[in-house]
């Protein structure tokens, strides 16, 4: 019976890692800690009405299969044509993401997770990270995203290493976190970005 038992117990453990391993593949999530590059390209709102029916291309990051298949990107690059550009993550629905400006000189190396929201890690409220909506493109910037939508929480940090006007902006990133909930998260109903409360 101890035998059957430890049998049981193995198969158990074994079949949650091939799940795990069949979800990671399916949603391709990002890799943790490991700086990549990406370039995002034109700005969004600087594009041609044909060029604008076709989603949204090169101007957003997307940093798993999941959030690609959704289209819901987890940065964008925005602007209107001669206007400032700048980076929103909260794009549509009840997603309430948001990014904070770490300022220039930072590098991506020193940004661990709790340094994106206080990076000098001293407790003063005017070293605290000031998360806000949407960010002013800036050469030489470091950034933190906070995501907050209905089934992905994550925090990634990304520097502008090449930017030029309403037509390309190159950063260099990394993700600290990164969690998906489909289907299967519980919250309460009757969200709503207009209802004042009674």
């Amino acid at each position: 019976m101890k035998n059957f038992g430890s049998s049981v117990l193995i198969m158990l453990t074994a079949s949650i890692s091939l799940f795990a391993q069949n979800a990671d593949k399916r949603f391709e999530l990002p890799e943790l800690h490991t700086i990549k590059t990406v370039t995002l390209s034109p700005s969004y709102s600087c594009r041609s009405s044909v060029e604008s029916q076709q989603g949204y291309q090169n101007t957003a990051l997307f940093l798993s299969a999941y959030s690609k298949q959704r289209n819901s990107p987890d940065l964008l690059f925005n602007g209107a044509c001669r206007s400032e550009d700048y980076f929103l993550a909260s794009t549509a629905g009840d997603d309430m993401s948001l990014i904070a400006d770490l300022g220039t000189d930072v590098s991506l190396e020193e940004v661990s997770a709790s340094r994106a929201f206080n990076l000098k890690r001293v407790h003063s409220y005017s070293e605290f990270s000031k998360f806000v909506r949407a960010v002013k493109v800036e050469l030489n910037h470091t950034y933190a995203v906070l995501l907050n939508e209905s089934d992905i929480r994550g925090l990634f940090v990304f520097k502008v290493v090449g930017y030029v006007p309403n037509e390309k902006a190159e950063l260099r990133y990394a993700v600290q976190s990164y969690q998906i909930m489909p289907n299967g998260q519980i919250r309460s109903e009757g969200f709503d970005w207009e209802k004042a409360n009674k």
